[in-house]
């Protein structure tokens, strides 16, 4: 059985791929909220710093995914699924990369079911 925590839906993933292109390695945080809202943000490796009290998700395209400590916690039992929009506002209120060309990072969410969260827990002991 193939499970993530994290996983990327075809759309999203082409937009990732198009933002390595142009930018590099990339890491994505999704935050706590407050200031950084709660949307998935895409960042140049070099240009953010993950604090410490973050947990590493997994990775999508190749790229770390990070998410705040308590929001972990939330989502322990579920996976998280990163999808794209066409965000007709392309300058909108977020340092994500993936807003300066149209577009802006989504989090879904779907909960495990009890074999899957049992093999993830296999996995991550």
């Amino acid at each position: 059985m193939d499970i993530n925590r994290v996983k990327v839906t075809p759309k999203a993933k082409e937009v990732v791929e198009m933002l390595k292109q142009k930018h590099g390695e990339l890491v994505f945080n999704q935050s706590g909220g407050c200031c950084d809202g709660t949307a998935p943000m895409c960042y140049e490796k070099g240009d953010f710093y993950v604090p410490s009290r973050n947990v590493k998700l997994g990775e999508i395209c190749g790229c770390e995914f990070f998410i705040d400590k308590d929001q972990f916690e939330y989502f322990r039992h579920s996976q998280i699924i990163i999808d794209v929009k066409e965000e007709k506002s392309a300058f909108g209120n977020s340092f994500s990369l993936e807003i300066d060309y149209g577009y802006q990072f989504l989090t879904k969410s779907r909960i495990f079911t009890d074999e899957e969260y049992k093999e993830i827990e296999k996995l991550e002991s």
